[in-house]
């Protein structure tokens, strides 16, 4: 539970970083050169692995990997240009829906009544700030929304990677891959970028290197299923961020939204703690 919510916390700030950069450069450009200065922060594991000859078991998921997030990368950086923070961040909730179907189908992890009860409880509190049908629907929004499936699925091959390798080397081989996959779009589109540009995009891949490494340390420890609830949580953080930072005052509804899920996080929390105690208790 802690290391998924300080890579929530990390991801919201990735989020302001990309926010602030704005729309002057190209969506792909942009995630290219995040993704490439995260890869050469990884230079000295590299080396490492390549004089162990610790190459990856799996390189097909690595691959994989690489591609759907790299896809979804594109599209959320199209998304976070055009739309206010809180609701690229609410859109993104859908992820944790496909994210607990995929890890009951492909990783075998029961659905268990109170997992499920939080995800729907914290999918409510953000279609309440999303409010849809009542608010039109932009580009930007379209673009989220498709992305959300693709980071669900890299999250669903990430957990997988966890069972045999270890959270730095699956972040080092993330970032080596998406760039690979972003490198030829990206230089389609391509301008010199500024100082400024430069700046911003390497304390995002510093942030985000750091966000992608505490999500990899909680798959490590507990069920998929168990730690979504926890990703609405980034709602609230990703609200106060857009109101203190960037000016975009949330309205009641995006309060009222942010209450559901922060109940919604606070129950899941309370009863696996109580499980875990109940559990131990038998074991002795």
């Amino acid at each position: 539970m802690f290391w998924a919510i300080v890579s929530g916390v990390l991801f919201v700030g990735v989020t302001g970083a990309v926010r602030h950069l704005g729309s002057d450069m190209n969506a792909i450009q942009s995630a290219f050169i995040r993704y490439v200065f995260g890869t050469l922060l990884f230079l000295p594991l590299y080396w490492q692995l390549i004089q162990r000859r610790a190459y990856p078991a799996r390189v097909e998921l690595h691959m994989l990997r690489g591609v759907v997030h790299g896809i979804g990368v594109m599209l959320w950086f199209y998304a976070m240009a055009r739309i206010p923070i809180a609701e690229v961040t609410a859109i993104g909730f859908t992820a944790p829906i496909f994210v607990t179907l995929g890890a009951a189908l492909f990783l075998g992890e029961r659905l268990q009544r109170r997992r499920i009860t939080a995800i729907v409880f914290g999918f409510v509190g953000a279609m309440i700030i999303l409010r849809p049908g009542v608010e039109a629907i932009q580009l930007g929004a379209l673009a989220q929304l498709a992305a959300a499936p693709l980071f669900a699925c890299s999250i669903i091959v990430g957990k997988q990677l966890s069972r045999t390798e270890s959270s730095a080397a699956i972040v080092a081989y993330l970032s080596l891959f998406v760039s690979i996959v972003l490198a030829i779009p990206a230089f389609v589109v391509w301008r010199t970028p500024t100082p400024h540009e430069l700046g911003w995009l390497l304390l995002t891949a510093l942030i985000a290197t750091a966000g992608h490494y505490a999500m990899q340390r909680a798959f490590s420890y507990v069920d998929l299923t168990m730690l979504q609830p926890f990703t609405f949580l980034q709602l609230v953080w990703a609200t106060l961020l857009g109101l203190y930072v960037f000016g975009e005052v949330p309205d009641a509804w995006t309060w009222m939204g942010g209450g559901v899920i922060v109940a919604s996080a606070s129950y899941i929390a309370h009863r696996e703690a109580v499980v875990r105690r109940q559990r131990r208790k038998e074991q002795q």
